[in-house]
């Protein structure tokens, strides 16, 4: 990608608001109080009513809705405040609990959190401290892993306090997989928010090696596209290095790395098949990388990673790329024949910029079918496939965080109008049933974990993001 392209990609990225100009500009109303806590007292375990977490958001949000104002009440109470723990071994710092019976810090979920934690005053430390967790676990995974393995961060870390099973006590051999990688993305949606540059200058050592660590033990055959392992060589292991249950991952197998010499280090921990969701989110966080390197000054580090990224959008365009299906579809390590079941790793690509204008135009055409666009969007398989069901665990439900990604990439494009009705009908739901882990594509009902998964944040997101006019929300100038 050239410069202006990488520019293009973060000014839409970041959207950045000049508040006081909206505010004076269409005269809406800033629902304001003065609250009896300072910003500074939110920290980690401190338990917050909801009347406090109502007085602590009134200086920070704009809207016209007393319904929106309070489902973002609801997501901040639960899905942010009330999941941040206070430190505990091996945690040195603060942390950030999954919710529900999900007792640790995930990889994918956290970039959702922090992005809004981050437009909340004084709380760099806290964020600071939750990505921190992160890097040493890096650190102790490289002291004890041989180089190859070395930069990995693991799905989720535990504190020695988990449940067995999950217990941050055997790291070591439980934490033998990683997850969509969306450490970098997160990384620069706080920092367009808080402007914290010590996040950022803490973050991008760990964050090169982290992305070198992908590109060496997941793109087997150094062609830019990505897929998913397990250092223990479970199958089931690696398919949670993305989405769980994904359709196209049904005949997965574990092969040794093509790359290395046959051994003790190079078992079968390595998926034969490349996948459109992680490949595009490495590449959506190499662009985060650059940005955020040339942001503080680290010109090398972004020229760096420029290839990286622009061989992976070539290669995702040449060999995943369906015309047929209006998607990118999973391929073959073998052959780089395409598995033809289409999933919605295929149209996350979207939120990172990878479809060319035609190929963008045709994934508009299609989601705007009921293969995609159901009652309540979008599917996690096209609803035509044979596995489809509509309460399906990765198999026909609705996950909050890829349709906020996917809607936000078709924002970008310019399906405005089919953006704004398929966002609005995931919004009008959740306000409706309540904020939970997914949803039931049919009938819209919440399934899995209820209000307190952070993930779900990203439900807020979309209306702060403006995805959805009927449901208008956004931060303003604190009070």
């Amino acid at each position: 990608m050239s410069n202006q392209e990488l520019s293009s990609l973060f000014n839409a990225t970041t959207r950045k608001i000049d508040r006081r100009t909206i505010l004076q500009a269409i005269g809406v109303s800033v629902l304001s109080m003065r609250s009896p806590l300072a910003f500074a007292d939110i920290g980690a375990s401190m338990s917050l009513s909801h009347t406090q977490v109502e007085q602590l958001l009134k200086p920070l949000l704009v809207t016209q809705n007393p319904a929106m104002f309070q489902f973002a009440v609801d997501v901040y109470e639960h899905c942010i405040f009330g999941l941040i723990q206070s430190a505990e071994p091996p945690f040195k710092h603060p942390w950030l609990r999954g919710g529900g019976y999900y007792v640790g810090q995930w990889l994918w979920d956290t970039p959702f959190v922090t992005d809004l934690l981050a437009a909340v005053p004084s709380q760099k430390k806290i964020i600071r401290g939750i990505y921190a967790n992160f890097w040493d676990f890096q650190d102790r995974w490289q002291k004890a892993k041989p180089p190859y393995a070395g930069g990995m961060i693991a799905n989720s870390i535990f504190p020695y306090s988990g449940p067995k099973g999950n217990n941050g006590k055997n790291w070591l051999s439980f934490s033998a997989f990683s997850q969509a990688p969306l450490l970098a993305w997160g990384v620069e949606r706080a920092y367009r928010r808080n402007r914290d540059h010590e996040l950022v200058r803490e973050a991008l050592p760990h964050l090169e090696a982290f992305h070198d660590w992908y590109w060496r033990e997941r793109d087997l055959d150094n062609i830019g596209l990505i897929t998913v392992g397990s250092y223990d060589g479970v199958v089931q292991d690696a398919r949670f290095e993305t989405y769980d249950q994904e359709v196209d991952l049904d005949s997965l197998t574990l092969i040794t790395h093509p790359g290395r010499p046959a051994g003790p280090d190079n078992g079968p921990w390595y998926g034969d098949i490349y996948i459109p969701a992680n490949t595009a989110y490495l590449l959506l966080s190499e662009q985060s990388l650059v940005r955020l390197a040339d942001a503080v000054g680290d010109h090398a580090l972004a020229r760096r990673r420029r290839p990286k990224l622009n061989k992976g959008v070539e290669a995702m365009r040449k060999h995943m790329w369906d015309e047929e299906h209006g998607c990118f579809l999973a391929v073959r390590h073998k052959d780089l024949s395409k598995i033809r079941t289409a999933t919605i790793g295929g149209l996350v690509p979207l939120q990172a910029g990878i479809p060319s204008k035609s190929q963008a135009a045709r994934m508009a055409e299609v989601i705007a079918t009921d293969q995609w666009n159901t009652p309540l969007p979008f599917p996690t398989v096209n609803r035509t496939a044979p596995e489809y069901k509509s309460d399906g665990f990765w198999r026909g439900d609705v996950w909050p965080a890829p349709a906020f990604q996917i809607l936000d990439g078709l924002a970008r494009y310019g399906y405005k109008k089919l953006v704004f009705e398929m966002a609005g009908r995931l919004l009008d739901n959740a306000i409706k049933v309540g904020v939970s882990e997914h949803y039931d594509s049919q009938s819209g009902a919440p399934l899995g974990v209820r209000t307190g998964l952070d993930m779900s944040s990203s439900l807020l997101t979309m209306a702060i993001e403006g995805l959805s006019p009927g449901h208008a929300i956004r931060f303003a100038e604190p009070v």
